[in-house]
Parts: C-alpha cells; structure tokens; sequence
C-alpha cells in the first residue's frame, strides 16, 4: 500500500497539528473533555468524557443534519451501505466540516472494504479534528489489514496519548509490541 493519502494520514496521526485556541463554547468543552480524558485515572469519569465527547462530534447546531448523521449511523448499523452512503454523500455537500460525517462515511467505506476512500476521509477527520481518536484507530485498522504493522502500532500508540482508556487499542500495542519483540535480532 503505497498511496500519498495513506503518507498524509499517517503524518496527521503521528504529528498531530497544533488546536487553534478555543473560540466557541463547544471547542472550549471538548478542549476540557480531552484534558480530563487524558490526566484522569477514574475509568468512570473517563467513560463520561469519551462519551460526551462522542455526543458533541455528532451534535450539529442544524438538527436536520444531526438527524441525517443519525440515519445514516442507523443504516451503517444494519450494514445498508448503499443508503448509508447516499447521506453522508448529500450531507457532506451540503456541510463539508461536519467532522463525524466525514469519520462515519470513513466507517463505512472501510466496511465496505473501500480503504483507499475510507483513508481520504479520516485525512479530511483529521484536518478538522485532530484529536480524533476513533479516526486514527481506524487508520489503524486500515494498517493492519494491509500489513503495515509497524504503522498500526504508531497509530493505536497516537490514539492512546489522546485517550489512554481504550481497551481494543491497548490491546493490540500489547499484541504488536510482543510481536517486534520477538522477531528482533
């Protein structure tokens, strides 16, 4: 897998942009939410922080996107993919920075086995989030299905400093780590 994306995402994940200072109220909320997720030892607070912070990236301040984002999640869900992918594509035309849009469609193209467009959109999930940690577990995900352990193991690694409480990343750094280990010379 040699694809300029797939060079552009794993810079993203691995030299995470610097945030513009927070502006809006909802910025400022995920900038404390990310805080808490990151220092906190207290899994329950941490389940709280990753769960708000899920429900404010797919929030939207227009209710009819939110509930289109909604429908196509449920579509995902069932695995119609074909009706899944017709709304986040109108969706996206009508709001090209509707973060988790851009991160379901992701999803989706990497159920459907789409990677190198599942890929595009998690760059375009991270040009506007870059602290978006379901992103770069999927980049991850990508890696591993092609092979690319070593960019795997960064990307579960980026995704752990933003939120050290996820056990399915934890898991496979464990597990890659314990391969490297055992192949070294």
């Amino acid at each position: 897998m040699s694809w300029p994306l797939f060079d552009r995402a794993l810079r993203l994940v691995v030299c995470r942009p610097p945030l513009p200072a927070p502006g809006t109220a909802q910025a400022r909320r995920l900038a404390d939410l990310f805080c808490t997720l990151a220092s906190t030892q207290d899994l329950v607070l941490a389940g709280e922080a990753e769960d708000e912070i899920w429900a404010l990236w797919t929030s939207h301040d227009d209710p009819d996107l939110e509930q289109r984002l909604d429908r196509a999640i449920r579509h995902i869900a069932a695995r119609e993919f074909e009706p899944a992918s017709r709304l986040l594509d109108v969706l996206l035309a009508d709001r090209d920075d509707y973060v988790e849009a851009w991160n379901k469609r992701a999803t989706l193209y990497f159920l459907m086995e789409r990677d190198r467009e599942s890929v595009a959109d998690i760059v375009r999930t991270l040009e506007l989030e870059p602290r978006h940690f379901g992103a770069i577990c999927g980049f991850a995900q990508i890696c591993l299905r092609h092979g690319r352990r070593a960019e795997a193991l960064a990307a579960f690694e980026s995704a752990l400093v933003i939120n050290p409480h996820m056990p399915g990343p934890r898991s496979a750094v464990d597990t890659l780590n314990a391969e490297f280990r055992s192949t070294a010379h």
